[in-house]
């Protein structure tokens, strides 16, 4: 009698998800029935009526999420400052499972702080008619205070099974489900007459559901999981340019009179904040950032501004917004933003401008394998076309093929795996492969490329439904150093990119871009990313970045004291040969004798490492010090002992992490010099050469007064010619796009396992 209870259980198993397998007797009427196939839930978001205030002002900026199953199917918009928002926005949903209700939780969305809650409530899906539209009404509450009033939500909503695809592989794994229970019940029986006077085993049972349910899956990742992956790639359709120009009388929050003001950005879920600018009412930021636009009929751009308080909270000075709709795209707008909540002005300048080629596509899709797309992508990038769209520097293609040997995440000794590619502020993502350590994506990603010094950045990430995505491994990769049309495995590498990590992925990647137009884009600021990591304070990142400044230091020392020597005649015959040398140059000297002695050294270097005598040498005390600092970060927090350091300093952290920054800007200063010289990226060392030829032939020819006439002159009427022109150094701008020494060792590749030897194929070399 147990037997036959635990085989009625078991051919149920595929179709309880959510609860535990139990193999003790249960009755047909308690085991759910399994729902005939996938529905479509189109939902229409109405309006909410009476909300909870949440705000200063008594009232809110709600929003309403919808889940099912703990996970996110669905965000609205969200309407400022209104307690009876109207939102009119639809939703198409796929339900797997009518026994799952639909999660209503609506939030206040607040700038730079955590959400606050408004309410939720629950819609039952087993009560609504098939194929007709219902109107719904919501009463809002909070599970800890169930007597207050928190209003409603109005929706409409019409629920209809899913034919078409969907149905049939549906039925295909049901078909299969059905065979596959069998089996498993046979073989439980057959167990059950050898073993008749002893119980079934719990783990023979969930073995074989886990693997009905392992297939059920797999199967569903092909079909059922496409529209997610859809959702995931947040396609963009334009790019929001804004210049951030000036604040105008903003309000003192300080005790001097003054403040340190800055700005955040929110569009989204995308984010920006500007630089502080100290002690000042009226700041000139003159910094230019892009957004990109996911809606077609626009966005709202929300604008904060605050005040920088080392070792507490940061004053709120005011915000504002950006209404996207109302603005015209192609156009340029001047705005001049009065602060709500507070005192002054924001200054902007705002463009909307279309989407750049970016997209996915299968593996089979692929821009460069159809020859007469190809060449349309040749001829947009040949010299010919210097001066068109000067931003549009170059192509890339980047083909997710697969991984292997990948890290486990899950308690089943699997992960479920993703991939996250991104390219400056451009992130796309792959669909999931569910249960798997040797994921297949055979996807393909296109980009615009706006700067050729740009590092593609191709990340890993388990999915987890009810937390963040866990890492399980990134790569690196300059564009520059991209070999076209070859198949590669890259080994992944941990967080901080300074050692190797589980598994290897198979990347395809092919670049094309105009050299002029990346030169010219050199000489430009870098593109900001609008996310980045919080500086944080480490012991092991002060240290290395103050040993790295105090060897570019001594470089200075060092020649400092081997001067010094010459003077003193330590050794006459070196001191005989500096002084000859000293009375030459200075009886001939000439200023264009600067730039080429700077290129007689680089072409000096460049022989030097043709020939085979490599004066570069690998920085491994830098490669140690990143490692320390990985072994730093690993160890036990509830350590007091060797936390002792972090502890003393905490009330100076602000000063501290300053420091640390200034710290690493020096020493980065002088590492890219040097790997200027050092021909650590070619193409830059190239241009220097090309630059540095320039500028000797200029001195050589024209008099050195009409230079400075010149220059001065374009100093002087910049501001009358160009009001809102971001200043630039153009030498700066250049050294900027040379890695530093940390950077040289993050975008190393790390040499495969041999097991791991990708079938290369190398085709035509379109760069």
């Amino acid at each position: 009698m147990l037997d036959s209870c635990k085989l009625k259980s078991a051919c149920n198993l595929p179709f309880i998800y959510n609860k535990k397998i139990n193999t003790a007797g249960t009755s047909n009427a308690d085991v759910p029935l399994p729902d005939p196939g996938m529905y479509q839930l189109d939902i229409t978001l109405r309006r909410g009526q009476s909300l909870a205030a949440r705000d200063r002002g008594g009232t809110s900026d709600p929003y309403v999420k919808f889940k099912i199953g703990r996970k996110e199917v669905f965000r609205s918009k969200i309407i400022h400052k209104n307690l009876n928002p109207v939102w009119e926005e639809k939703a198409c949903i796929l339900v797997e499972h009518l026994r799952e209700p639909l999660y209503i939780k609506v939030f206040d969305y607040d700038f730079g702080l955590q959400d606050d809650f408004m309410g939720s409530a629950f819609l039952d899906l087993t009560q609504l008619e098939l194929n007709r539209p219902t109107d719904v009404t919501l009463t809002l509450k909070d599970p800890h205070y169930p007597d207050h009033d928190l209003g409603i939500i109005l929706l409409s909503v019409v629920l209809t099974p899913k034919e078409g695809e969907h149905r049939d592989a549906q039925s295909s794994i049901h078909s299969f489900l059905h065979w596959r229970i069998c089996e498993i019940k046979t073989m439980l029986m057959r167990k059950s007459w050898k073993r008749s006077s002893k119980e079934l085993s719990e783990n023979e049972v969930v073995g074989s559901y886990f693997s009905v349910k392992s297939f059920f899956w797999r199967f569903q990742t092909q079909s059922l999981r496409l529209s997610d992956a859809h959702r995931k790639s947040h396609l963009w359709r334009g790019i929001v340019s804004i210049t951030l120009i000036e604040g105008r009388d903003l309000k003192a929050m300080d005790s001097n009179g003054l403040s340190d003001p800055y700005v955040k950005f929110r569009l989204g879920h995308q984010k920006y904040k500007s630089k502080i600018m100290p002690k000042t009412l009226n700041p000139q930021w003159r910094e230019q950032f892009d957004f990109h636009l996911y809606e077609e009929r626009g966005g709202i751009i929300d604008i904060t501004a605050w005040d920088k308080d080392a070792g507490k909270r940061d004053d709120f000075i005011g915000r504002c917004q950006v209404d996207l709709s109302a603005l015209s795209r192609e156009q340029t707008h001047k705005l001049e933003l009065q602060l709500e909540e507070g005192e002054g002005r924001l200054v902007l300048l705002v463009t909307l401008t279309a989407s750049a080629t970016v997209s996915i596509s299968d593996l089979s899709v692929s821009s460069l394998e159809d020859q007469k797309e190809r060449e349309e992508i040749l001829k947009r990038y040949s010299p010919l076309r210097i001066f068109h769209n000067l931003k549009d520097v170059g192509f890339l293609q980047v083909k997710v093929i697969r991984a292997e040997g990948l890290m486990v995440a899950d308690v089943t000794g699997k992960s479920d795996p993703f991939c996250v590619v991104e390219l400056n502020n451009d992130r796309l993502l792959t669909h999931t492969v569910y249960k798997n350590l040797n994921p297949e994506w055979n996807k393909v990603f296109t980009f615009n490329i706006k700067d050729i010094h740009s590092v593609l950045e191709v990340t890993v990430y388990d999915e987890d439904r009810d937390r963040s995505a866990d890492f399980l491994g990134k790569v690196a990769i300059p564009l520059l150093s991209i070999q076209n049309g070859e198949q590669k495995a890259y080994v992944l590498k941990n967080k901080q990119l300074t050692g190797p990590t589980k598994g290897v992925i198979y990347l395809e990647i092919d670049v094309i871009f105009n050299a002029v137009k990346a030169s010219l884009r050199t000489l430009i600021p870098k593109e900001q990313k609008y996310i980045e990591e919080e500086n944080r304070l480490s012991k092991q990142l002060l240290l290395r970045n103050f040993i790295r400044m105090k060897r570019c230091v001594m470089v200075l020392v060092n020649a400092a004291y081997y001067v010094n020597s010459c003077l003193d005649w330590d050794s006459p015959p070196r001191s005989l040969a500096a002084f000859v040398l000293f009375l030459f140059v200075v009886w001939n000297f000439e200023l264009y004798m600067i730039p080429l002695v700077l290129l007689l050294l680089l072409t000096w270097n460049y022989f030097l490492i043709i020939s085979g005598k490599d004066n570069r040498q690998h920085d491994t005390v830098v490669e140690d010090m990143l490692e320390d600092e990985e072994e730093e970060d690993d160890k036990d927090d509830k350590d007091s002992e060797k936390k002792g350091f972090i502890n003393k300093i905490y009330a100076i952290q602000e000063v501290c992490i300053s420091v640390q920054n200034i710290l690493d800007e020096v020493a980065s200063f002088g590492e890219r010099i040097k790997n200027t010289f050092n021909w650590t990226v070619p193409f830059l060392s190239w241009l220097a050469i090309i630059a540095l030829c320039v500028f000797t032939v200029i001195l050589y020819f024209i008099p050195l007064r009409y230079i400075v006439l010149v220059w001065g002159i374009n100093k002087f009427t910049k501001k009358l010619r160009s009001p809102y022109a971001i200043d630039n150094n153009e030498l700066l701008d250049f050294l900027s796009r040379v890695p530093s020494d940390v950077q040289v060792v993050q975008y190393q590749e790390l040499k495969p396992d041999p097991s791991h030897s990708p079938c290369k194929r190398k085709k035509n070399n379109l760069g």
